[in-house]
């Protein structure tokens, strides 16, 4: 997981969230439904990677992952609330 990867999940969070709440708008509501779209898509795409590596059986590598799969979903968080304050 990367940096690059955080980026465009929590882009992708901002976009949805303008598709949930329906306005492009700068608002509190709209910035709190893009974190939250935006964390989740980050948790998303990192637990791909863990879930895939749990079906394999590398138990050691679903534990190594759990602190990138958390901080993923906070940056990609993050990213989306930074993005969702610009109209």
């Amino acid at each position: 997981m990367t940096i690059f990867q955080a980026v465009n999940a929590g882009l992708a969070g901002e976009k949805l969230s303008r598709t949930i709440t329906g306005t492009s708008e700068v608002s509190a509501g709209r910035s709190a439904v893009a974190t939250g779209t935006g964390a989740l898509m980050g948790g998303v795409a990192a637990s791909t990677l863990t879930g895939a590596a749990s079906a394999i059986g590398f138990t050691a590598l679903v534990t190594a992952t759990a602190p990138v799969t958390v901080t993923l979903t906070v940056a990609s968080g993050a990213v989306a609330l930074i993005r969702s304050l610009w109209d």
